[in-house]
């Protein structure tokens, strides 16, 4: 049950903002106009809201907000290898 409430009261960003009030909106037209497709787009818009599902499920799409840890990164050493050309005598 907390983890529910955690999803539901928790890391509201501008897309859930966004998908809530398109939501509302599109749920008041379907209500206003009888419109049964678009109180189904509009329940999809508020599910997405309410549990923080994308297009590509809860978070998919997300970049991931760990960070590596650079203290174990093993240093890597360079050897640059210079190739010796000999020169080609001129032909005449």
């Amino acid at each position: 049950m907390k983890a529910i409430t955690n999803t539901l009261f928790s890391n509201w960003h501008f897309m859930r903002w966004l998908r809530l009030g398109l939501g509302l909106f599109v749920a008041y037209q379907a209500f206003t106009l009888h419109d049964t497709f678009a109180g189904i787009i509009a329940g999809l818009f508020l599910f997405q809201a309410f549990t923080n599902a994308g297009c590509c499920g809860s978070v998919g799409c997300a970049v991931p907000t760990k960070k590596e840890d650079t203290a174990n990164v093993d240093q890597v050493t360079y050897e640059v290898v210079k190739s010796k050309v000999r020169e080609q005598p001129e032909k005449s």
